[in-house]
This record gives C-alpha cells, sequence and structure tokens, in this order.
C-alpha cells in the first residue's frame, strides 16, 4: 500500500473527501475538485457534506487555516437518502442514469428502487424525475458530516463511482465501434452502387459525403478521447 508521502496532493486531498460524489463543491465529482484544490483553483471549504471535520482534514494537509464552509455551497447537515414512492414511479430510468454510484435499481418502465446502504445522499437523483416521486429523508438525525458518514462507506462509494465511470466509458467504446461498423458497411454499400444518371451519380456523392463526414467526427472523437484519458 502507497503511504501518503508516495501520493500526489490530489490523491492524498481526495482520499479526504467524504466521495458523495454530489458535485455540491462546484465540480463534476470528488477527484475534480481534489484536483482543483491541489492546483488552488479551489478553497478547501467547498465540501458541505464531509462538514467542518472535513474542512479541517484538508486544511491540514494543504498548511491552511480551518474556515468555515462556503454557503455558496450549502450547509454541514444531517445524512440523507433518497427515497422512491413507488406508487408514483414511472420507470422513466432517469433518476438511474442520474445517481453517480449505481444505488438505483429498476429498469425502463418498471418501478425502481433505492438501495439505502449505496445511497450516498447527493440529491442528484431528485431534480430529473418528472413525477416528483423522490424524497430526500434524514437518517443520522442530529450527526453530521463525518459523524453520518464513515470512512468506509466513503471507500465503498468511492469504488462504486470509478467502477460505473469505467462501465458507462466502456458501453460508450463499444456503441461507437458498433456505430463505426455499420458506417463502414454502408459507406461500403454506396460505393458498390453503379449510378448512371446524373442524378444518380449526384445522390452517391451526397450519401458518400455524409457517411465520410460522419466516420471522421467520429474518428476525431475518439482521438480526443484517448487525449483526455492520458
Amino acid at each position: 500500500m502507497s503511504s501518503p508521502s508516495d501520493k500526489s496532493l490530489a490523491d492524498q486531498l481526495e482520499d479526504l473527501l467524504p466521495q458523495t460524489q454530489c458535485t455540491k463543491c462546484g465540480y463534476p465529482a470528488c477527484r475534480p475538485y481534489a484536483e482543483a484544490m491541489a492546483d488552488g483553483s479551489a478553497s478547501h471549504n467547498q465540501c458541505p457534506p464531509g462538514g467542518i471535520e472535513g474542512v479541517a482534514r484538508l486544511a491540514h494537509v494543504l498548511g491552511k487555516k480551518v474556515i468555515p464552509i462556503n454557503p455558496v455551497n450549502g450547509v454541514e447537515r444531517p445524512r440523507p437518502v433518497a427515497f422512491i414512492d413507488e406508487a408514483l414511479c414511472i420507470g422513466c430510468t432517469l433518476c438511474i442514469q442520474a445517481c453517480p454510484v449505481d444505488a438505483i435499481v429498476g429498469a425502463a418502465k418498471q418501478m425502481h428502487t433505492i438501495v439505502s446502504d449505496l445511497c450516498t445522499g447527493c440529491d442528484l437523483c431528485v431534480a430529473p424525475c418528472p413525477v416528483d416521486c423522490i424524497a430526500m429523508i434524514e437518517v443520522t438525525p442530529g450527526k453530521t458530516g463525518w459523524d453520518a458518514w464513515s470512512q468506509a462507506q466513503a471507500d465503498a462509494a468511492r469504488e462504486r463511482h470509478d467502477f460505473r465511470t469505467a462501465r458507462l466509458q466502456r458501453e460508450k467504446e463499444e456503441n461507437d465501434t458498433r456505430l463505426a461498423a455499420k458506417a463502414a458497411a454502408k459507406l461500403k454499400e454506396v460505393q458498390s452502387e453503379t449510378p448512371i444518371s446524373d442524378a444518380e451519380k449526384a445522390e452517391q456523392a451526397r450519401k458518400k459525403a455524409i457517411i465520410q463526414a460522419a466516420i471522421e467526427r467520429a474518428r476525431l472523437k475518439k482521438e480526443q478521447a484517448d487525449k483526455d484519458a492520458q
């Protein structure tokens, strides 16, 4: 196991975050926030789920003073867990898509359920629900921040978030590969045509241009994705 001295500053800061992946810090996940703190572009008081103890942990590593949580990002509060009114759920899957830690189970046009032990209380499933059937309910009355959320829970949440991120990336790559294969097959089909009239030749050229443009866009997107992954 790596010691703290073997880790980058961003790694050390990420280890101290509660991993709720709630975006309240202003960043899309805990890791980007850690990186922003490490490069000095974000303050260490932007994580309400971590509470004032979380601020103190981050301040210690950064060599800074403990300061109040920025109210713009929210307030320290008891840990909430999402609950779905199953009688109202229409099975749209929007909450499943929004959950950063795969804590919601269900399928299209079927009732969804929150796995409460996995829910980080991030609230991200609430806004997308078109029938307002999701409520956030406090489950740690009197306890806030790290008193309401253990390191073991944070570690498990990060593992689920990382697994979900990898799964979505893999599914995207597989879908892109399928689409590229279809585009290549369609281009081959168009190229095999033998136009006779000028109108047919023009139509073939139009189809080829559209398909080739689509293939080029896909190629550029893949190149950019590969650069971002490096």
